[in-house]
This record gives C-alpha cells, structure tokens and sequence, in this order.
C-alpha cells in the first residue's frame, strides 16, 4: 500500500481525528452492538469517502485507491482458496481425525493442565482454528476440570493457550496466512521464523501448567472416551493417513511455494480418500466446495469434523478484502503518511521499530477488538519502516501474529474474547491471568528485538 499516492495532505490532529473516528466506530459496533466486522468496515468506508470527497479528491482516485488496497491481498486470498479445499481433503482422507485422535491417547489425570495445553494445541494445529478448538475439546476439558473439581480458571487459560498456539503455527489458519501474504512472505518460511519466539513461549507455558497442575486428581474420562469412540467410528483413523503431513514436510524442507504445496497435499488427501472409501466425483468436489459434514451422532464430534471447503474461506476473505479497501483509502487521503511522518522519528532502530508494531497490534485489537484488523493495519503501516532499518519482511509477519493473533483472546470486547467467554462460560478477565502463551508472546517479541537476536537482516 506504500505505493499508494497520497491525494490530500491532512494535519497530523486532523489525521488522528478521523483516526480515533473510525476506532470509535468498529469498537462501537463490534465490542457494544455485536455486528461482524464487515458492516461497520463498509460504513468506515463510506464516512471516508464522505471525507475524501469534502477534500475534493476526485472519486477516481479514491476508487483506484480501494483497488490497489484490496490488490495488495489478493496473494493471501488465493492461498484462502486452498486452505479451505485442504481442510477438506484433510478431513476426507482422515489426515486430521488422526491426529485428534493421537492426541487425545495422551490425556491422563496427571499434569493435567499441560496435557490440556498439549492437547488443544495439536488440535489446534490440525484443525488451523483457535475457536473451534475452543468450541469442541475445550469445553470437553471444562467439564472434566468440573469433574475432578480443580480450577476453571487455569483450565481455560491452557485451552486458549493451546488453542491459540495451533491458529499461530497451522499452514492452514487464516491468521497465519494473512500475516506471511500482508508483507509478501511465503508461508512456511513465515512459520518457521516464527519458531524463535514461539517454541519458548510454548516450553515456559508447558512447564508453568506442569507446575500448577493438581496430584492425585480421580475422574472418569468419560467425555475424552465419548471423542475417541466417536472418531474411531468414522472409520479414518489410520496411521497412514499421515501421509499427508510428511509430504508437506518434504515439499517444506525443498521450499516449494506454498500454493503448490497446499494443492499437492490437498491432491493426496482426497486419494486417501479413495482408498478408504470410493466416492463419486460429484461428492468430493461437494466437499471441496462446502466442507466435510461429519455424521458420527456425537455433537461434539461432529462439531469437530465438520468444516473446511472453499465456501468456508468466503467470510474470511470478504473480511480480508473490506480491511484491505479501507486500508487503501487511508493511505491515499494521506492520513496514515500523516500520522506515521509524525512519529517516524521515534523509529530509528530495531527494536523501536519492533516494539512498535507490536503496541499497535495490542492497541488495534485493545480498542477495535478484530484480530484480522490488529494484522493487516500493523503489516500495512511498518512495512516501510522496517526496511528503512534494514529488517527483512518476516521480522514483521512474526511481530505482527506475537502481538496480534494471540492477544484478541485477551481483550474481553474484542470477537475471540466474547466467543470464548460465551462458550466455556467464565469471564475473559478470569482466565487472562493463565493465557501464558498469549501474554509471552508480545514479551519475547519485544526482547528479541531489543537485543537483536533471531533478527533476519535484509
């Protein structure tokens, strides 16, 4: 977007005005009237153009500035269209009811909280969706913890922590992919940098619910049992189902394009399929198209089971395409150059640069509450700045999911907030305290850049 001419040269008050405006108007219609994020962004869109047009910029120019913002993410939109035709395929072949399934064996009454955090974090990788996670082994987990009469509030912090953990480092989340296509960084490079800060997180988190985890706690089980019994009846567990993930792995290690690695492996999913099960080809391009529907009569199985597809990717994508439109008409009414010229001089080194871009990924999903929105603004406004610091692309991409995709969860107005509070019944401020993934995430990003290590250079 920073090739996006500026057609009018606000005030540096006047640009903060109307960016608190539209602030006011998404956390507003987010945190207080429940709306999606869509609407309030069209209506964002609107009052700038209103604004544009009182500035006496041409419409065609704030027209071309809403493509070439909404441009600049077709790379993640594409990508969108295969993750969701991956999932599928996934599901079909039996690739991700495995690893559920495998990670629900290690479940025993001791080191319970890690055991969550572990186990929601395999899910969470598998499935590529924080809230699902959330939605289906996390309140499997809340009514053991029930159970055995230990805390709700530890609990709940290793499933988000764990489940956030998964949407963080999946190929297949959508955050993942839209903070590695904002800057133009390929996906798995994107993920394997991102293994610097997030391996320790992930570790200190581990050992800290080891640690407070009860001894000699008694229950049944029955609910992990009622999950293994449900996805053992859908007749995909099978060890070599993995295939799927080697293959990634390969395809990973030789660095193809993440494009034709998620359509190989989406390509061997639906022939895992076919060993299985011969299905009609009408059937699978269903799938492909509307998701996987899981039949087991276990709800919470089958809540599980059934998603992906094409049609899965449309909300995300029309989201990712709104935010992108919006971020265009900013830059081309100069109110981010404005703002960003203001305060440029406080960004003279890394980590000022880093430390940066992590609070205004805090602050965009502190006061708007939309995670997608704390991503795409961050990467739009410091791509500039970190190159002027000689910082490699994927520096940003990493600070940008550090400091964005795990702290909405956080925020108890905010779209995960509210989902996870409503779903696992307990206060978001309640469980915050032992979120210990997604509180160490903004501070290893931060210290990493101040002290220059794990840096990529340009």
């Amino acid at each position: 977007m920073f090739r996006i001419e500026a057609k009018s040269n606000p005030r540096f008050i006047e640009a903060c005005f109307i960016t608190l405006l539209i602030i006011a108007t998404m956390a507003i219609s987010i945190g207080y009237l429940k709306a999606t994020p869509h609407i309030p962004i069209i209506l964002v869109i609107s009052l700038l153009i209103a604004y544009g047009l009182l500035k006496k910029v041409p419409f065609r120019e704030l027209e071309s500035g809403m493509v070439a913002g909404a441009s600049a993410g077709l790379g993640a939109v594409f990508i969108f269209f295969f993750i969701g035709i991956l999932i599928s395929s996934w599901i079909m072949g039996g690739t991700i009811p495995t690893l559920i399934y495998y990670g629900f064996l290690t479940v025993s009454p001791s080191f319970f909280f890690a055991i969550v955090f572990l186990i929601c974090s395999i899910v969470g990788i598998s499935v590529g969706s924080s809230l699902t996670t959330v939605a289906t082994v996390g309140v499997a987990f809340m009514g053991i913890a029930g159970a055995m009469d230990i805390s709700l509030a530890i609990t709940a912090g290793a499933i988000v922590s764990g489940a956030f953990f998964g949407d963080k480092m999946s190929p297949l989340s959508d955050t993942t992919n839209l903070a590695s296509g904002t800057v133009g960084v390929d996906l798995f490079e994107h993920i394997k940098n991102m293994g610097w800060t997030t391996i320790p997180a992930f570790v200190i988190s581990f050992a800290l619910y080891a640690l407070l985890s009860p001894s000699g706690a008694n229950t049944s089980f029955e609910t992990v049992e009622q999950f293994k019994i449900g996805l053992l009846s859908t007749g995909l567990i099978h060890w070599y189902t993995l295939l799927p993930i080697v293959v990634l792995v390969i395809m990973t290690l030789y660095k193809a394009p993440a494009l034709i690695t998620l359509a190989v492996v989406s390509i061997v999913g639906v022939g895992l399929a076919y060993i299985q099960e011969p299905l009609a080809l009408s059937h699978v391009f269903d799938m492909l198209f509307n998701g996987y529907v899981s039949n087991t009569g276990i709800k919470d199985v089958d809540a599980l089971l059934t998603r992906g597809g094409l049609n899965s990717m449309l909300f995300t994508i029309a989201l990712v395409l709104l935010a992108l439109t919006m971020g265009g008409l900013l830059f081309t009414l100069g109110i981010i150059q404005s703002i960003l010229a203001k305060i440029e001089s406080l960004f003279t080194s890394a980590g000022s640069v880093i430390t940066g871009a992590a609070l205004t990924g805090i602050g965009v999903n502190t006061l708007i509450g939309e995670q997608y929105l704390s991503i795409l603004l961050t990467g739009e406004a410091f791509k500039a700045q970190f190159a002027k610091v000689g910082l490699a692309p994927k520096n940003l991409s990493r600070v940008m999911e550090d400091a964005g995709t795990v702290v909405n969860p956080l925020v108890p107005w905010s779209v995960c907030g509210i989902f996870i509070a409503s779903v696992l019944d307990i206060p978001t401020t309640t469980y915050l305290p032992f979120t210990f993934f997604c509180l160490l995430g903004p501070v290893l990003t931060i210290l990493f850049g101040w002290s220059g290590k794990t840096l990529t250079k340009l």
